[in-house]
């Protein structure tokens, strides 16, 4: 993978979106913004599910309202997230805080699955409870946790502390994926 990475950093199209002025910097803004419409919306429902916040508005209303927005969001972000990849591939994937990411966004993923695949299916039954029952708290709870960790891992990705060039300890390099001849023997 590692070589494959490298291979798209020397594409022409790569180097254009890292070097460009205005496109780079362009795809990161609208990132940053479907990033906030996304988490902006889903920190709702989950505050719902938590019954904490508009305890009166059943949870299928605010399903219905927000979901179609958060899926907007998300595929914006998405495909603004891989032009970013796309544009500083080999660093980005050996950055331990991307890595990160990418493990907590399978997971949240894995967790909307599992909400929508069992506890929502009942939700005629606690549509309308005050607090909800636990399955949709906890569904509720782990979304908030994975999404401020993913946030916060994102918002890492653009620091150098662990980058494979640089000395660091031997569990770091191992989990960015770095091999000896990738470290720098001068390096500080």
């Amino acid at each position: 993978m590692s070589s494959f990475m490298q291979w798209v950093a020397e594409t022409e199209w790569s180097i254009a979106l890292h070097e460009s002025q205005y496109a780079y910097a362009i795809v990161e803004s609208v990132h940053v913004w479907a990033l906030c419409l996304f988490v902006g919306f889903a920190v709702l429902l989950d505050l719902r599910l938590l019954g904490i916040i508009f305890r009166d508005v059943p949870v299928t209303h605010m399903i219905r309202r927000l979901l179609p927005w958060t899926k907007v969001g998300f595929a914006v972000m998405v495909v603004s997230g891989v032009l970013l990849v796309f544009a500083i591939p080999f660093r980005t994937y050996h950055n331990v805080f991307f890595r990160a990411k990418a493990i907590l966004l399978v997971l949240a993923g894995l967790n909307v699955f599992l909400f929508h695949r069992r506890t929502f299916r009942t939700v005629d039954v606690w549509d309308t409870l005050v607090p909800p029952p636990r399955p949709a708290r906890r569904a509720g709870l782990t979304s908030l946790v994975l999404w401020a960790a993913i946030v916060f891992s994102g918002r890492m990705i653009a620091y150098n502390w662990f980058d494979c060039g640089k000395r660091q300890p031997a569990l770091i390099s191992a989990l960015a994926g770095c091999t000896p001849e990738m470290i720098d023997p001068y390096a500080q």
